[in-house]
């Protein structure tokens, strides 16, 4: 078994040195799993997480389990993969931060306005972490997601959050340089190969003190650049809350172009931040997780053995954070999550152990940047159809008949697909991811254009494909209402004779219908009727955990539907 290590990193496994006699063991071995997931990019085989955690593979198993129970992860093959779901643990902590509802629309039009890259970061111990990144699409761009963490030295905002650091945080800074000269155990960026000097830094520091904003001249990385400057926080004596970056490469300006030309610009920006956060009232809270110590019960009596219930109900715990719920007490957090106090107590104590929680004030808690570390870096940056593509297999595992995922096209005119999971059949519907069909003559154009305003709708050349294609434009128009009062579509051997299909919405977390899901077949294996009666009750269901899934990944961060 390999060794553990008690340096307190983002990588690190804790031995039972220094832990404390209450904190919760599987909840300690779960957090760790998730970790190795996150720091593998997403996917990790049970043998490969057995051999980074140095746990046992029966104990991987039954974690891996209760995860997958959770919707944090799901189970392909020999694969462990981290699932949309899991964000929830870092939307927790960036709901109650609060810091990206409100600015992040800044940074979003800063980067617009500029054309370059905006990101804002937290500090996180010695490093910092990304909470907002708002990215221009280049084949040279940047690369970092939301919650990766970045070793303080390397970079522009790092000089700045150091100008606020205590004597003792300096030493930790120290002490980690000397354990990792190389930065191995910051996986988001490439290993060092040139070591600065820790003087060069407290310079860097004392400049920024000065200045008020710092650069990053390809400490990273060659050709990467970037300007700094802090956000500060009206209501918390002006101390920093984020650091907003513009983030460019050298092709495009030099260092020193970048403090010269959009330095001034960023400040501007910073100043609009920074009123919002004295303006902005106070968040309204959230609504609490409800009936989670009752589902983690019902499921340990389901899956016995196979279910470890200290590590979900230990989960269900940062859940209780959220928007307008920032510090809660131990109280708070029983009452959220329906836990015993003493079972609150212990996870928050663990927690606290594993640098998740902090204690704030005299009774409350708070999670710290590091939830982040669980999932969040490696699903910020996924898409709609990798959401959609395991619910789609599972779906035509259950019906027997292939199931796609589509989008209109920027014309409105046309679908295309983006996501299938065949069927093995000597007949089937052979489609493949990026075909386009006319949407009129598809039941997944048709949700499609029932959302659409009939005033705004562009159907193009209604052309007759079969004998049965609906070609009438003020018929297509009821039909298309009927639609979206029905909730699904179902079109009868008109885009190709034998072909049925139906097809139900997929919706973004406001409502707005953003794709579609179907499932097609030749008209000989079902009727009219079995469709609607055997395939739409299961398809309607596979959309609603695509659309649960979506909402999940896209409170904040971009999920691009193509």
């Amino acid at each position: 078994m390999p060794a553990k290590t008690t340096l307190d990193d983002d990588r690190a496994m804790p031995d039972d040195r220094g832990v404390p006699a209450e904190a919760v063991t599987p909840l300690i071995r779960g957090v760790a799993v998730l970790r190795r997931l996150t720091e593998a990019g997403g996917t990790l085989s049970a043998s490969g997480l057995e051999r980074s955690t140095g746990l046992a593979r029966s104990t991987v198993d039954r974690i891996a389990s209760t995860l997958a129970r959770m919707g944090y992860v799901r189970l392909d093959g020999r694969d462990v993969v981290l699932a949309p779901r899991v964000m929830e643990l870092g939307n927790a902590y960036l709901a109650a931060l609060a810091l990206p509802d409100l600015l992040s629309s800044h940074a979003d039009a800063l980067a617009d306005e500029l054309d370059e890259s905006v990101s804002l970061a937290v500090a996180d111990r010695d490093g910092i972490r990304f909470i907002h990144q708002a990215t221009r699409r280049r084949a040279m761009s940047l690369s970092f997601r939301i919650g990766d963490l970045l070793p303080a030295e390397r970079t522009a905002p790092g000089p700045l959050f150091a100008t606020e650091w205590t004597d003792a945080q300096w030493r930790a800074w120290h002490e980690r340089r000397a354990a990792d000269p190389e930065d191995r155990s910051f996986p988001a960026v490439p290993p060092t190969e040139h070591t600065s000097a820790d003087e060069d830094f407290e310079r860097r520091a004392e400049r920024a003190r000065k200045d008020g904003w710092a650069l990053d001249d390809q400490l990273i990385e060659p050709g990467l650049v970037a300007v700094s400057v802090p956000v500060r926080d009206p209501r918390a004596g002006g101390r920093i809350a984020c650091v907003a970056s513009v983030v460019s490469h050298t092709s495009r300006h030099t260092a020193a172009n970048l403090r010269d030309t959009l330095l001034p610009r960023l400040r501007t920006a910073v100043a609009e931040m920074e009123r919002e956060l004295r303006e902005a009232p106070p968040p309204r809270p959230g609504q609490a997780p409800a009936g989670l110590a009752t589902w983690t019960g019902a499921s340990k009596q389901e899956l016995g053995r196979e279910f470890v219930e200290s590590l979900a109900r230990g989960l269900t715990v940062l859940t209780a954070f959220g928007t307008g719920r920032a510090e809660l007490t131990l109280t708070d957090v029983a009452r959220a999550t329906g836990l015993s106090r003493a079972t609150a107590r212990r996870a928050l104590i663990t927690y606290e152990h594993l640098g998740l929680v902090r204690q704030s004030g005299t009774r409350g808690f708070a999670l710290t940047p590091r939830v982040l570390s669980l999932g969040f870096p490696p699903l910020s940056r996924t898409t709609l159809a990798r959401i959609a593509t395991p619910h789609l297999a599972e779906l035509a595992d259950r019906v027997h008949e292939s199931a796609s995922l589509a989008v209109l096209t920027p014309s409105g005119e046309e679908i295309q697909y983006t996501a299938r999971a065949a069927t093995s059949r000597v007949m089937s519907v052979n489609v493949t991811v990026g075909t386009r069909l006319p949407a009129y003559a598809t039941s997944l154009g048709r949700v499609l254009l029932a959302d659409v305003p009939a005033a705004d709708r562009r159907l193009g050349e209604l052309r007759p494909l079969t004998p049965r294609t609906t070609t009438d434009p003020t018929t297509l128009a009821a039909e298309l209402e009927e639609i979206r009062g029905r909730g699904y579509a179902l079109v009868d051997e008109e885009l190709e004779e034998g072909l049925r299909s139906i097809a139900v919405p997929v919706r973004d977390r406001t409502g707005r219908v953003v794709a579609a899901a179907n499932v097609a077949t030749h008209a000989a294996r079902r009727s009219v009727e079995e469709c609607v009666r055997d395939v739409l009750p299961e398809l309607t269901a596979t959309a609603e955990r695509i659309t649960a899934d979506l909402g999940v990944a896209g409170r904040f961060a971009r999920v691009p539907v193509v």
